[in-house]
């Protein structure tokens, strides 16, 4: 998996997303953003989401995990959230 495959699929995709699952924007951060990421590493995306519904996050992720056949992390961006987590996405976030 490359950082270039990743961030095509999401780009690609980007408009089903917003309608499938409220998502108004995306970010790929973590190891893949920053270049780093070996074989086991796995992939962590950021999202902006008009509505708060766990379940559709769930069904994001997995439609993820399905197409890259690897892990992978969702983190809803918010107000209220980790401020190291929230300022290490900004760092190496990739938006789509």
């Amino acid at each position: 998996m490359t950082q270039n495959k990743i961030i095509d699929y999401l780009k690609t995709h980007k408009d089903d997303f917003a309608k499938k699952y409220g998502i108004s924007k995306m970010a790929l951060f973590g190891s893949y953003a920053r270049g780093e990421n070996q074989e086991e590493s796995d992939i962590d995306i950021a999202i902006e989401t008009k509505v708060s519904d766990y379940f559709l996050l769930y069904d994001f992720k997995e439609e993820l995990e399905n197409f890259f056949h690897s892990k992978v992390d969702v983190v809803r961006l918010r107000e209220r959230m980790n401020e190291s987590l929230r300022k290490r996405i900004m760092k190496d976030g990739i938006y789509v």
